[in-house]
């Protein structure tokens, strides 16, 4: 595989869909194959169990149905988008990826990290991200900022309390310092086209 995959991390508003469309946009003018795309989703098998996952009426989803959604949905979102494209040496961004289960479900919820990693090796096999860009950002500013935004699809993990995403931050910062080489940390407090240019800088370095 010649191509490149990249994943963006972090908590809830964070702000790595916007930046991720910006840069795509960007590398894109620049005459460079890319390919975006999101988990839970990507693909239509991938999205209809994204919204069995996200509705906010699913209040009662155990967490390990939870973590073995998330796994099925990457399998079938890497089977028919990422491997693909990595094959055909384009430049894959994706929004969300293995760290996501490890955090929300495998530390926040409790699960074990180790545990949900498990489930997800069966998914990927040995398709590990290139560089993981991780939008560094506190909880509170977060979730201030998806009040904030009407436009923000409203899923069930906005219902959890400050606690949980508390957790979810917590997780990711061990997750930084685990996999040190692969996950660089961003800091999402900055103005958007200050966090545009740091990530796209150290995306051109990286290719």
């Amino acid at each position: 595989m010649n191509g490149i995959f990249i994943t963006f991390e972090g908590g809830e508003g964070a702000g790595k869909t916007t930046v991720l469309q910006q840069i795509k946009d960007n590398l894109t003018a620049k005459g460079l194959p890319v390919v975006v795309t999101r988990e839970p989703g990507g693909v239509y098998i991938a999205e209809q169990i994204r919204e069995v996952i996200l509705n906010p009426t699913h209040t009662k989803m155990d967490g390990r149905t939870e973590a073995l959604l998330y796994a099925a949905a990457r399998r079938q979102h890497l089977v028919e988008v990422v491997l693909p494209a990595l094959q055909e040496g384009k430049i894959v961004l994706c929004d969300r990826f293995i760290d996501s289960s490890l955090a929300y479900q495998g530390y926040a919820r409790g699960l074990g990290m180790e545990e949900v990693y498990k489930i997800n090796e069966f998914a990927i096999e040995t398709c590990m991200p290139s560089a993981t860009f991780l939008f560094d950002i506190p909880p509170e500013e977060g979730l201030k900022r998806i009040q904030a935004n009407d436009t923000r699809e409203k899923n069930r993990l906005d219902l959890e309390k400050l606690s949980f995403h508390q957790h979810v931050a917590e997780a990711y910062d061990l997750l930084a310092k685990q996999f040190s080489e692969r996950i660089q940390k961003v800091d999402a407090l900055r103005p958007l086209t200050e966090v545009v240019a740091d990530v796209e800088g150290r995306i051109e370095d990286l290719l």
